[in-house]
């Protein structure tokens, strides 16, 4: 399911931003975008967000910063000033130079005195980091909670739809053996050249159609799953549903593909193929179902 969740990351002089941004996927799946430094911090990482989501492609984004008026710890290269000193002592000793150098002299070198940049990996801990991922996955729940109740009415919308497509195969099926009675009738009469249809042969074809054109244990079984259908998406926000959801589907598409197998009528195949694009519409939209 789609969502997007972001927190303040703030330790001292280092300032930055951890996101979320998740879109749909069957199964949990965390891609990590780090700065260089902080392999260190994935586990917790994963295990903040791993344990409060179950579905979706979830990348996770972590920006650290100097703060600007920051300053590095100011550093004092050795081996640079000796050889300066190794370098005054020469000119004194060659060209009988006096003075000694001074604090103001070596202050004035360059290279002398480095400011080494602020670490801002290493400036910041993983509780700092795993609190601000606590509070994007709060952001993100709770966008996605928002995107699950306006799916979850327009599920409701196509089980509707679905139901009413059902309720029509189940009035026409009776009228496809009266149908197909007065077709034999009528086959039987012409070949005949008018001798009287023997009824009883007749009533023993029309048997053997009715039981293997019989569709109500399917219809039963459709009406079972839409049922169970609605009870999910009625259940409370943090319970995963989404797998029986999608089991829900695969099974319903099972009964209408067996009701169309059985229609043998035009009018119950045209609700057999809209049944199929309602539960197709249904199957895109569960893969955004945690």
């Amino acid at each position: 399911m789609t969502g997007f969740g972001s927190a303040a990351v703030t330790a001292g002089d280092v300032t930055g931003s951890l996101e979320l941004r998740s879109v749909n996927s069957r199964h949990l799946k965390l891609n990590f975008r780090l700065p260089f430094g902080a392999e260190a911090f994935e586990e917790p990482l994963r295990a903040v967000v791993g344990d409060r989501l179950r579905r979706g492609h979830v990348d996770v984004t972590l920006r650290l910063t100097p703060s600007r008026d920051a300053t590095g710890a100011i550093e004092i290269d050795e081996a640079r000033l000796a050889s300066y000193l190794e370098a005054f002592r020469h000119l004194q000793g060659s060209h009988g130079l006096a003075g000694i150098p001074d604090l103001d002299l070596v202050s004035r070198l360059d290279g002398v005195l480095v400011e080494r940049s602020l670490d801002p990996v290493g400036s910041i801990d993983a509780e700092i980091v795993t609190g601000a991922a606590q509070a994007a996955v709060d952001e993100l729940i709770g966008m996605r909670s928002r995107e699950g109740e306006r799916l979850a009415s327009e599920l409701h919308e196509r089980l509707d739809a679905l139901s009413v497509r059902l309720g029509a195969v189940e009035e026409l099926a009776p009228l496809r053996l009266e149908a197909e009675r007065e077709r034999l009738r009528r086959s039987v009469a012409e070949l005949a050249g008018g001798v009287d249809v023997d009824e009883d042969r007749l009533a023993r074809e029309i048997a053997v159609l009715a039981d293997r054109w019989d569709i109500r244990e399917e219809i039963v079984r459709a009406r079972a799953h839409v049922a169970a259908f609605e009870d999910l998406l009625d259940l409370p926000d943090d319970e995963p549903v989404g797998k029986r959801l999608g089991f829900l589907s695969q099974e319903l598409l099972r009964e209408v593909n067996t009701i169309g197998s059985k229609s043998n009528d035009s009018r119950i195949a045209h609700h057999v193929v809209e049944a199929k694009n309602e539960l197709e519409t249904m199957r895109e939209q569960i893969e955004n179902v945690e």
